[in-house]
């Protein structure tokens, strides 16, 4: 496990520990890890090369996100959604390639997972949906200020932008493995909507504040009416980390009724089976190219495929 130090940290792995204890599985670790810093993730970086130089590494899969945060720069001067949901991981990725080919060389492949959301697309022309560049590039605390309403404004704008990214990563990394021979599969998801403490962390940076004056029953009836369960939505990173039938460049997760249109937020998407959805068609080889040499600039990482 990669997280930073925290109580729900040591609880998850507490839990691991357990089934892994009961099932014969090898012992936990936990890296610390802060996202919101490329100091923290080069740190966790070095410490995986350490402890995993004689097995390698399976499956990465890139779950971390925040949702509906101000318009605050980290320490590196990233926005600070697009740092700790695609920034960092795509930091992370490139540190561990030689572990995950070294894993692949091995046991036939390894896997890069990452995670996306239904709102990869929101409705125009509210907001656009369209890659920008921007978002990726150092310019945190100046891309439109701050927002205080559930899905609307600039703090959803950015996160808009950080859940295509994800997509347009998994797209991106594939290509290009796929160019080089490499066994190493890459693959996206995105969970519908379930009972995370996602929304609770974007209520307390009051992302979410038309939300507070509402009385609990109707926020709870809210939620409840458009959520599958926790377990349910785990399936979509579970496909892509275990699915022996799961090909390298594939997208699951509910499927929506609207995959054919990139204008429009299709709330069909919010629960149902994880399955193959359609390619993305906001990740085209314009926003693949634009992505990846943005994040390289903004990471100072160069991947070794």
């Amino acid at each position: 496990m990669v997280n930073r130090p925290s109580a729900r940290a040591d609880a998850a792995l507490d839990k691991v520990r357990a089934v892994a204890a009961a099932s014969g599985a090898p012992e936990p670790m936990l890296v610390h890890c802060d996202l919101m810093s490329f100091k923290s993730v080069r740190e966790a970086g070095l410490k995986l090369q350490s402890e995993l130089a004689a097995s390698g590494l399976d499956a990465l899969c890139n779950n971390a996100g925040i949702m509906g945060f101000g318009d605050i720069a980290t320490e590196d001067g990233c926005d600070i959604q697009m740092q700790t949901n695609h920034l960092s991981h795509f930091l992370l990725t490139g540190l561990c390639m030689q572990l995950l080919q070294q894993a692949a060389d091995v046991r036939g492949e390894a896997r890069v997972v990452n995670h996306s959301s239904a709102t990869r697309k929101m409705n125009e022309p509210e907001m656009s949906n369209a890659l920008d560049a921007k978002y990726l590039g150092k310019n945190g605390g100046n891309l439109g200020g701050t927002s205080h309403k559930m899905f609307k404004g600039a703090n959803f704008q950015r996160y808009q932008q950080t859940k295509l990214a994800n997509v347009i990563f998994t797209y991106a990394l594939h290509d290009k493995l796929q160019a080089s021979g490499s066994k190493i599969k890459v693959l996206v998801a995105h969970p519908g909507v379930a009972p995370t403490d996602l929304a609770v962390g974007t209520i307390h940076a009051g992302g979410m504040n038309d939300l507070k004056g509402m009385p609990t029953c109707i926020v709870n009836q809210i939620f409840k009416s458009t959520m599958h369960s926790k377990e349910d939505a785990t399936m979509g990173i579970l496909r892509c980390c275990c699915d022996p039938k799961a090909n390298s460049g594939e997208f699951y997760g509910p499927v929506g009724k609207k995959e054919h249109l990139t204008n429009k937020h299709d709330s069909s998407e919010y629960k149902g089976k994880a399955e193959l959805k359609k390619e993305e068609a906001l990740a085209d080889k314009a926003a693949r190219d634009a992505l990846w040499a943005a994040s390289e600039a903004s990471t100072g990482e160069q991947f070794t495929l």
